[in-house]
């Protein structure tokens, strides 16, 4: 097994393929020691029905954890085997229960000895191994289902390129990504208005100069991310977050995340009690990402802007 202690964790699939490989070749040895004529992959679905019960195809794929059209594919097989047929018991034609026939039966019936020998013989693997395989697949499985290995890789791939991510605040060489960032996200979902130009054409002079202010991210020198904070003449908030955009090419880095924590930490050091923001409840990420800076909706503000739908405020202090 060199290969696998040279590649890793990385391999896990294809180290459980080949020992599932290995045991469905002897579990074929099996059931043809025992004198049974059945094909190692039908175990589930037949066991399912060896309680002399009759089923449809999804009750089926339900119990047994498997697709629908992969049990469909197995039924099919074992009612040419002569295993299964469809059931005439039923008057309902939208449901296609299935039972075990009269050979069914029987091997049922044959194989009651031979799954005894299986759990003595598996019990006496886990009493010789150092760790119980069984028990950890179960545990591992209920883990899996809490958060898959895609979203675990994902997750890391996130937290590692956030490291490479760099806030600053804004200086007049951002002033075209801070404009061409916004431009594109905004140009995407709506269309440009009067407020966007007052902002992304005099930063200086909209948001700086009035005590705002922008700050930029920047994955290996390029500025990718960009959010302002906007002094408000609002007596319930201090300032605005707004103009957050991302560059779809930076997507994927916590970006969002790393600005947002950036804007919230900049208007506590400014002292600000409140701040609030406006939104559209179709860019369903950043409004994920406002819940999970703590925002909470509000209702009854105006607003400059024909696209807002949605408004949200964040006690600070």
């Amino acid at each position: 097994m060199e290969f696998f202690n040279k590649v890793g964790k990385a391999a896990l699939g294809s180290r459980m393929r080949l020992m599932t490989a290995a045991i469905t070749d002897d579990a074929s040895k099996i059931y043809e020691m025992y004198g049974v004529d059945l094909a190692p992959k039908w175990f589930p679905v037949f066991y399912t029905l060896s309680e002399e019960r009759e089923l449809t195809i999804t009750e089926i794929a339900n119990e047994i954890g498997h697709s629908q059209p992969s049990v469909s594919k197995i039924i099919r097989e074992m009612i040419s085997a002569g295993i299964v047929e469809e059931s005439l018991k039923t008057d309902d034609k939208r449901k296609n229960n299935v039972v075990l026939t009269e050979k069914g039966i029987s091997l049922s019936q044959k194989m009651k000895q031979q799954l005894i020998d299986i759990e003595v013989a598996m019990d006496d693997l886990i009493s010789e191994s150092k760790h119980n395989l069984w028990a950890a697949l179960e545990e591992w499985e209920f883990l899996l289902q809490q958060k898959s290995i895609f979203k675990r890789v994902s997750d890391q791939k996130k937290l590692r390129e956030s490291k490479d991510v760099e806030i600053v605040e804004y200086k007049p060489e951002y002033k075209e990504a801070f404009r061409a960032l916004n431009v594109e996200w905004i140009s995407t979902y709506f269309e440009m208005e009067e407020a966007d130009y007052k902002a992304l054409d005099n930063p200086e002079e909209y948001i700086l100069n009035k005590g705002g202010k922008i700050l930029v991210a920047l994955y290996e020198n390029d500025p990718v991310g960009v959010c302002a904070l906007i002094k408000t003449n609002n007596q319930d908030y201090d300032f605005e977050m707004a103009k957050m955009a991302v560059s779809p090419k930076a997507q994927g880095k916590n970006i969002g995340w790393l600005l947002g924590q950036a804007v919230v930490n900049k208007a506590k050091d400014l002292g600000a009690k409140k701040i609030y923001l406006e939104s559209n409840t179709i860019l369903k990420p950043a409004i994920n990402l406002y819940y999970k800076l703590g925002f909470e909706k509000v209702f009854g503000l105006e607003t400059p802007y024909k696209r807002c739908n949605i408004q949200m405020e964040l006690k600070v202090n």
